[in-house]
Parts: structure tokens; sequence; C-alpha cells
């Protein structure tokens, strides 16, 4: 009998992986004692990456959460893990050093005992700090090799890469293959590099099933030496998330590992309560496409971990592009073809912004601008010709340095926009600001929490937790929800011509009545007031058009300053954003002027070419 390779159930990640919520409180506590029976599981992935986010969005106090779910596996002996996006804590753009030390703190007090620490750019300056901190609260530091498959990613650049980990204090190594499209062969090198250099360094291997390389890369890397393997459990496991335990199981049993063995009634029983979560409201989010493995996706790469909300999003990109399309008498595009141009445009961008792994956040900033100038092509625009700041943040090396060079047009394209790259620590450009934030909490009468974990949700999250203090959240996701499961259970309905239009005229709806075949139509057109803001406006003013589909907002964190009605603007400002796909995209004033109405709310989603602020020219 061959040593034993144990088993993580990344429960967290199975549902990142195929929709974009997780489940509540009440289901987690629910289904973790049949997760426990199971007996094959030595450490379970509870919470981190999107985890607190998503709860924050449907209104959940994500602190309560971790705390209740850690609970029975700790008291079972099952160790909890937890993902970490390194300089980035829990979101997509980088934190402060205070953030960052009090997120670990956080973490261990509410019982997660492990921390995966990645960057997405495998830079040892984001990773390096993390690790200390971790070890510090008296957490696991296992320090993650993001793997992707280049010209630059080679089994010398990631053994070198676990060697720099190790020596820095890193307590174990992940593989972290969040595409599945490691290479098998390359993968297991990897593991006897690893283990050659440190022969009692714990390895796991995390991989998404999607592309389908990953059965065969579980068995190269445990025949090198791999201690754990992550798994999931259907319905959700394959497709854009990971291979099933059943089948690793009794491949790794008839290869000659010890392994555990499977209560099979309790398994039946997890795979039961989670069709119920999405027969719930869970599924709602979860396009059917998520539950097929693709081939295409080896292309590509992108990771398992963002498919869940990437076929989402890309029903509201399509609804949008199309409405332009139609309205400019074009014909409209299907899911499959915008999911293949998408595909072929982010190979085509990949190599251009420095080969950045595909992994939070940089596979959704290169997802993004794929997307972006996809749009902008099939609207007649130039490729560049909208990219949001953070990803110019990563472009111009403010997150870190990248693996590869950054394309001569895109240099040339900073240049002319007067964007300057750099080559300092990444953590330098992030000054702290806790203090800040205890401070607004006081003001607004808020808990800082046990253990301070309010101060670090709301810190780490700002937008998010103001939306879920102020009920706006719930509120949303609740219509949200209730739209969907409306839309999902109508019996179909024969076409209907419109009797009513409303059309937007100098500031001003008009609710225009339609007549067919000599009906006699409603007597007049009717004004109605735009919708406005909960600020006092000023009159006139020229309309700002959303330049995206999305959530507008007037700053996107706690260090900004919002612009007011009254304010002088140049052109250029910076005058708010539209949060789309994760990613904040500037809105800038395109001339001189001052600020006479906000036309919508911050945290209000809006569509493409609705009218947002109005604008005074000086």
């Amino acid at each position: 009998m061959k040593r034993e390779v144990k088993f993580s159930l990344v429960f967290r990640d199975m549902w990142q992986s195929a929709g974009k919520y997780q489940p509540r409180v009440d289901q987690l506590v629910k289904v973790a004692p049949a997760i426990i029976r199971m007996g094959c599981f030595d450490r379970v992935e509870t919470n981190g990456g999107g985890f607190e986010q998503v709860n924050l969005l449907y209104g959940e106090n994500p602190n309560k959460s971790v705390r209740e779910w850690t609970k029975p596996f700790r008291e079972a002996g099952i160790q909890t893990h937890m993902l970490d996006r390194a300089l980035n804590g829990l979101r997509m753009s980088p934190c402060p050093k205070d953030l960052r030390k009090l997120f670990y703190k956080v973490k261990k007090a509410q019982g997660t005992d492990i921390t995966r620490i990645f960057c997405g750019l495998n830079d040892p300056r984001n990773v390096i700090p993390s690790i200390k901190y971790a070890k510090e609260a008296n957490m696991i530091a296992q320090a993650a090799l993001c793997i992707t498959y280049s010209p630059i990613h080679t089994v010398d650049y990631y053994v070198g890469l676990a060697k720099k980990f190790i020596d820095a204090g890193a307590d174990e190594i992940c593989l972290k293959d969040m595409a599945g499209i490691g290479r098998p062969v390359s993968l297991g090198k990897i593991v006897k590099g690893i283990k050659d250099y440190k022969k009692d360094i714990i390895v796991e291997y995390h991989s998404h099933a999607g592309p389908g390389f990953n059965v065969a890369s579980i068995l190269e890397v445990a025949e090198a030496g791999c201690d754990y393997v992550d798994v999931g459990i259907a319905p959700l496991s394959w497709g854009t998330g990971h291979a099933d335990v059943i089948t690793v199981q009794e491949m790794l049993k008839d290869a000659g590992f010890s392994v555990k063995e499977i209560n099979m009634e309790a398994y039946m029983d997890v795979r039961s309560q989670i069709q119920e979560m999405c027969d719930d409201f869970l599924g709602y989010y979860i396009p059917e496409q998520n539950h097929i493995n693709n081939s295409l996706l080896v292309k590509p790469g992108l990771p398992g971990g963002m498919m869940g909300s990437l076929m989402t999003d890309l029903e509201d990109n399509l609804k949008s592009l199309n409405k332009w399309k139609k309205k400019n008498g074009q014909p409209e595009l299907t899911t499959d073809q915008l999911l293949v141009k998408l595909f072929d445009e982010v190979a085509y961008v990949w190599p251009k912004v420095g080969y950045p792994c595909l992994v939070t956040p940089f596979s959704q900033y290169v997802k993004n601008l794929s997307l972006m100038n996809v749009i902008q092509m099939e609207k007649g625009k130039e490729r560049w010709s909208m990219i949001a700041d953070n990803i110019w943040d990563m472009i111009l090396g403010k997150s870190g340095q990248l693996p590869g060079p950054v394309a001569q047009e895109l240099i040339d394209k900073a240049n002319a926009e007067g964007r300057k790259f750099e080559t300092a620590d990444p953590q330098s450009y992030y000054p702290d600001d806790l203090e800040d934030y205890k401070k607004k909490m006081q003001e607004k009468g808020w808990e800082l929490g046990e253990d301070d974990e309010e101060l670090f949700e709301y810190s780490m999250h700002p937008s998010q937790y103001e939306a879920y203090k102020s009920g706006k959240a719930k509120a949303d996701f609740e219509k949200d929800l209730a739209e969907r499961k409306a839309k999902k259970n109508a019996p179909a309905a024969p076409a209907a011509m419109p009797k009513t239009l409303t059309i937007s005229l100098n500031g001003q709806n008009y609710q225009v009545n339609i007549a067919y075949d000599g009906e006699t139509p409603a007597p007049t057109a009717q004004a109605s007031a735009p919708a406005q803001s909960e600020q006092t406006t000023l009159d006139g003013g020229e309309e700002i058009l959303a330049p995206l589909e999305g959530k507008f907002y007037r700053v996107k964190d706690g260090q900004e300053t919002p612009k007011n009605i009254g304010d002088e603007v140049k052109k250029g400002d910076v005058i708010g954003y539209i949060e789309a796909m994760k990613t904040y995209n500037a809105i800038r004033a395109d001339f001189d002027g001052v600020l006479t109405a906000f036309l919508v709310n911050s945290g209000d989603s809006v569509e493409e070419d609705d009218p947002i602020m109005r604008i005074a020219r000086k």
C-alpha cells in the first residue's frame, strides 16, 4: 500500500464556481453534520475569496456565517481553510497593511485554521508579507503557486517560486490550478521538485474540472508526493467546478494509495441538501453551461471560480449589446457567439498585458478588458478604447510585477495618457486607513464587532457593507430573485405589441400612447419627472450617460471624496463609477463645468446610455 492521500472539500469554491451566491448561514449549519458524517474529509474550505462579499450582497452578516459555519468542523477535528488574495485580502483591489494584519487576526478568532495565500502575479512581494501576518495570528500559512500554461510559466519557474515561499516561512504549498489547464506531467514534476527541496513540506493540489485535465493531474501529483487534493460533491462537481470525491477516491484506491472510505448515505444526504439550496434560491444564479465540461477553456485559461459569475454577467452584457445592435439595424448575437468572441479576445489580450495568471482579480481584469474590447469593436470602435483604472494599475505595475512584458501598443497608450509605469513595492501605494474607518463607524453609531470583525468587514468591503447596513442590499437581492423566479416560472405568452413607450427629451420623461389598426390613442403625451437622487438639484446642464451597464457609485472606496451638486469639475475629472463584473469603471467629465444633478442614487443599477447626472458647461 502506498502512502495516504487526504481529501479537502472545497465547499466555498464549489458554489463560487457554479454561480453568483453562497448558501445562507442556516443552510451551512444544517449541511455541516452530514459533511462530517461522510468521514472522508480532513479539511473543508469554509470561507474566503468571494464568500464574505456575496453574503453582504444578499444582506447577510458574513462574520456570523463564518463563526457558525467553522464551529462544527473544528469540534469534529476537521481543519478549516480559506482563500486569501494576499495584497487584496478578500476583495478585488489592494488593501492597506493595517487591514491585512487585522484580516488574519479576525479569521483566526472566527475559527479558520489555514489560509491559502495567492497572488495572480505570483509576486513574492505580495505573498511573503501575508505569510508573516498569518503566522503572527497563529494561522497555518499555505502559500499558493498560481498555475497557468504559457512560455513563461515553466516547471523551473514554479519550483523556484515554491523555494522562495518555503524559505520565507510558508508552512505548506498549494498548486492552485484555478483554470484546470495545468498539464498533468508538468504538475507532477513541480510537486517532485518541491518535495526534493523540502521532503516534509505539505503540498495540496487544487484544480477545476472544466477543460478536462484534472483527474489525470490529480493522479500525477499524487504519484509525485502530493499530500492533499481538493474535491467537490455532486450536483456541484465537474463542469466549472471540481472532480467529484467518489471518482478521485476510487482512482487513487486503484492506484494503491491509502484513502479514507466514504459514507455513501451521508454523501447522498449532502447531495440532496445542495439540491435543496439550489431549489431555494441559489440555482437561479447558476447558468446551465456551468454544469458542462468544455475543452474550449483550454485556450483562454479562464478560472473555474470566475466562470460562475461570468455566465451570469454575460447574459446582461449580451442583452445590452443586442439592444444597441437592434437600435442600429445590426443582427443580434447569441450567447455562444459572444462567448467564442470573448474566448478568442482573451487569448489575444493575455500576452499583451504581460501574462498575469488568470485568477482573481487578474482573471476579471483580463476578461473585462477583453469583453470591453469585443463590445466596443462590435460597435465599430477601437480596441483598448475603455480600460478601467484598476486594470491600468495592473498594466502599470501598481499591483505587482507582471510575469511578462507589456505590449508596445499599450505602452504607447499609457504614455499618451500621461500614465507612469511603477516598480516600487505594491504595498507602498496603499496607506493605512483603519483609523479612518473606525472613526466613520463611531460617527454612524456602528459597533466595531467582536474581535473588531465589523471594522474589518467595513474596511474590506465599504460600499457593500454600507448597502448591507442600510438594507438596500437585501431589498435589491429580494427584488432580483423575485423577478428571476417569476421569469422562470411564468408560462410562455404570445408576443404583444406595446401600447406605450417612454421617451426622454431634455431631462424629461414622456409616456407616449400607441394605437394600431384604427384604434384611438389616449389623448396626450404626459411628462413625468426624471429619476432624481436624494440631493437637491440645480437647473440646467447636459446629461451624462452611463458608458456601460452596471451599478452606479459616486466613489469606489472610503478614501475618495464624492463629487456633490454645485461642485466644479474639470475635463478628465472622475465624477463617478460604474461597477460592472467586479470592476469599478471610472466616469470622467468630458468638459469643464458645474455638477447640477444626480439622476440616480449611489448603488442603483443602470443600463448603458442611461442618464446618470447633469453637468452645466462653463
